[in-house]
């Protein structure tokens, strides 16, 4: 499916296909890239039953809060839905950008990033949460899952990925692409 344009107007449908193809694909894992926790209770508020939702929300960063904007309160409605939550760095920016934002310049993993926005924010945010994932344990190293992000706010992009750990990441494959926007 390919969405008209990029935006959050999109997120109950990514979500629904998302849902659609782990189950005609037999997939067990679906991660979501969720910052504030909406994206990932939408998706907890589908019939879920017998896959594992995992919320990548992003770390400490700028807000200097362990889970980013994620509120305890967002943290235990998530919880309480069976949606296991990964608070990680930044697998394809992290220290890198540390570095490059002091010392000038990109870095490889920055190139990469880039590269990946060739195709949408959206798709290297699932890459990207799929590694944050494989780093955590979440998820087995090179067996597919579903992954969901977006642009901006909400869900727009869906792929069916064998995500590797950030040590290894142009070994992730993405074996499908569900659902995405055209560029604009």
């Amino acid at each position: 499916m390919t969405f008209d344009r990029q935006g959050p107007q999109n997120t109950e449908a990514a979500l629904k296909l998302a849902m659609e193809a782990a189950r005609e694909e037999g997939i067990h894992k679906i991660v979501v890239a969720s910052y504030s926790g909406e994206t990932a209770l939408k998706l907890a508020e589908l019939e879920h039953e017998g896959i594992l939702l995992i919320c990548v929300a992003r770390a400490r960063g700028k807000t200097g809060r362990p889970d980013g904007n994620l509120s305890g309160a967002m943290r235990q409605e998530l919880e309480a839905r069976g949606v296991t939550i990964c608070t990680a760095a930044h697998a394809l920016s992290g220290a890198e950008r540390g570095l490059s934002s002091k010392l000038g310049g990109y870095g490889p993993v920055e190139v990469a990033a880039h590269a990946l926005r060739i195709l949408g924010q959206g798709m290297k945010v699932c890459v990207e949460i799929s590694m944050m994932a494989a780093d955590a344990g979440l998820v087995e190293l090179h067996e597919p899952i579903v992954a969901v992000a977006g642009t901006g706010h909400g869900a727009d992009t869906a792929v069916v990925i064998r995500p590797a750990p950030t040590a290894e990441f142009l070994d992730s494959k993405v074996d499908r692409i569900i659902c995405m926007p055209r560029q604009g």
